[in-house]
């Protein structure tokens, strides 16, 4: 299939990132790829995301099910207790872990309101914080007005409007201080901002994983607004992506981009 058919930004942006999580670089001047490139919990909880929308099935069973089917992928503490857990309640987290699972409602939805309430669901199974479930909105909302045709003025505007978020600020002045944050309230912004100063989707993954910080999720963050923005992620990354990612989770990325992917 060609890259310019299938949803592989944000999962993208997670394999990119994933070498660089507790290495940051802090530079755009890094090697894409490494021999210990792989997919961490974001690629996974993002394909189950897909899953749960193309089977109409519950988001909290869906998480569980995939993340006790790759367990060992770098999830955060909470979460790996409510994956050994069979009482599926939320644990009132603010963490990013919402916003990284969350772009396939991006492509989902065909209406902002719908998009709203879909990001919501699918976060609060866990995360249901208001900085959790918000961070969730946001980053679907960037995907859905980037892929109708929103300049990023428009994106921009309404981020800043609807969810507060401070995005007038630079990357070359937030990188030098930034530190690890898996807070949605302080890496989403960042992840967003880092796509509305890209000139393509490649550049785009450059500069969040720049940032330094939690640099696969801010990475998968940025890789799923900008794929919407661009609308192709360049031939020779997909390849590389197609080569890491299993069997498994490529066949519902396939089946996924297939009812989904459209303008």
């Amino acid at each position: 299939m060609k890259s310019d058919k299938l949803i592989l930004g944000a999962i993208t942006g997670d394999i990119i990132g994933s070498v660089f999580e507790w290495q940051n670089v802090k530079n755009v001047n890094f090697e894409l790829f490494r021999c210990e490139s792989t997919f961490t919990d974001d690629s996974i909880l993002t394909v189950a995301t897909m899953s749960a929308l193309l089977n109409q099935n519950n988001y909290a069973e869906t998480y569980h099910f995939f993340g006790n089917e790759y367990f060992n992928k770098g999830y955060g503490p909470s979460f790996y207790s409510w994956l050994k857990s069979s009482d599926l309640k939320p644990y009132n987290s603010w963490g990013n872990g919402s916003a990284m699972r969350v772009s396939p409602i991006g492509w989902f939805c065909d209406t902002l309101d719908d998009i709203i309430i879909e990001a919501k669901k699918s976060a609060e199974v866990t995360h249901n914080h208001p900085e959790g479930i918000k961070g969730a909105q946001a980053t679907a909302s960037a995907i859905y007005l980037a892929r109708i045709g929103k300049t990023k003025k428009q994106i921009k505007e309404f981020i800043e409007t609807t969810f507060l978020y401070d995005l007038d600020r630079k990357i070359d002045n937030i990188r030098p201080d930034y530190e690890f944050d898996v807070s949605c309230q302080g890496s989403v912004p960042e992840a967003i901002i880092a796509f509305l100063e890209s000139t393509d989707y490649e550049n785009a993954i450059r500069l969040a994983i720049s940032l330094g910080g939690d640099s696969d999720t801010i990475a998968c963050v940025t890789g799923g607004i900008a794929e919407a923005y661009y609308l192709s992620i360049p031939e020779y990354i997909v390849n590389n992506v197609a080569n890491i990612l299993d069997d498994q989770l490529m066949k519902i990325v396939n089946e996924f981009s297939v009812k989904y992917k459209k303008r």
